[in-house]
Formats: structure tokens, C-alpha cells, sequence
């Protein structure tokens, strides 16, 4: 985690830097932009490492392991899927969520099948993609990408399925 933040604070350092260095205040109107942001985010954010640490804390293992775990098979991938698509939220929320299933047993495969449910059938955003797209370029953009997350939580567990 120590060297991901430094490259970010480097990168924010430099950006800032050229924002000053150009003098018309550019970097004072990204900082009020940053602000915000970090306003909008930053309650979601410490609830889903509430929900993440809560996860790992009330869930039991064995029940974890055999539902989501690495030896759940396919039924652990589906589970994830059909999760990974039902949860609200971006990758703020998201990502904790996963990081502290991973931590307490689950499977890599179904943490895959999460992130590509997550990704493909989020079902949270196709009110606006109906509203924006249509019934029938969301029918088939859905139908085209329905085996995805599986195979992708199926492809995982083969090939990495004993990483931890």
C-alpha cells in the first residue's frame, strides 16, 4: 500500500505544481474541485470499510469458506456474480468489500466473478442505461456479456485459485 501512495502523491505533487507554475490559479480552482469530491466520497468510503471490516468480523469463516471460498466451485462463483451485480456503488465501495472477503476466505475465483458482476450486470445502472440507450441496446449489450463474469471467476479459480 506505501508504494501506491507515494506514486499518487507524487503525481498529485506534480500536477499541482504545474497548475501553480502556469499563474493564473488554475491549481486553487482544482484544489476547491478536490474538496468536493473528497465532501461527496470520502462518507461513502469509510462506510464500505465499515461494511468491509464488519465482514470479515461477523461472517463466520467456515460459512464464508463454504459459500465463497476457494472450494465453493461454481456455486461460489454465481454467488459473486449475482453479488458483484446487486451491490451499489463504484470501485470505492466495492473494492474494500472485496479486500476484506479475500482476507477472511474467499475464493479468487469469486472475487473475480464479483468485480466482473460488479463491471458487466450491474444492475444498479440500467435504469439510466435503458433510459439513455434503449430496452434493446441494453438487452443486447447485456445478453452479449451474461457468461462473462462467470468464466472470468472460472478462469481465476483454475489458474490462481491457491493464491492468497
Amino acid at each position: 500500500m506505501l508504494i501506491p501512495t507515494i506514486i499518487m502523491g507524487v503525481a498529485a505533487l506534480i500536477l499541482l505544481l504545474i497548475g501553480y507554475s502556469k499563474g493564473q490559479g488554475q491549481h486553487i480552482g482544482a484544489m476547491k474541485n478536490s474538496f468536493v469530491m473528497i465532501v461527496e466520497i470520502l462518507p461513502i468510503l469509510v462506510f464500505a470499510f465499515i461494511v468491509a471490516g464488519m465482514v470479515q468480523s461477523l461472517v463466520p469463516q467456515q460459512l464464508l469458506s463454504k459459500w465463497i471460498g476457494s472450494g465453493s466451485g461454481m456455486r461460489g462463483i454465481l454467488i459473486g456474480t449475482v453479488t458483484g451485480a446487486l451491490v451499489p456503488g463504484g470501485p470505492y465501495v466495492c473494492l474494500p468489500m472485496v479486500a476484506g472477503m479475500l482476507r477472511t476466505g474467499a475464493g479468487v475465483g469469486t472475487m473475480v466473478a464479483f468485480l466482473a458482476g460488479r463491471a458487466l450486470w450491474n444492475i444498479t445502472s440500467l435504469p439510466l442505461e435503458v433510459g439513455i440507450l434503449g430496452w434493446k441496446f441494453t438487452c443486447i449489450r447485456f445478453a452479449s456479456t451474461f457468461i462473462f463474469p462467470p468464466i472470468a471467476g472460472l478462469i481465476a479459480q483454475t489458474f490462481f485459485g491457491n493464491i492468497k
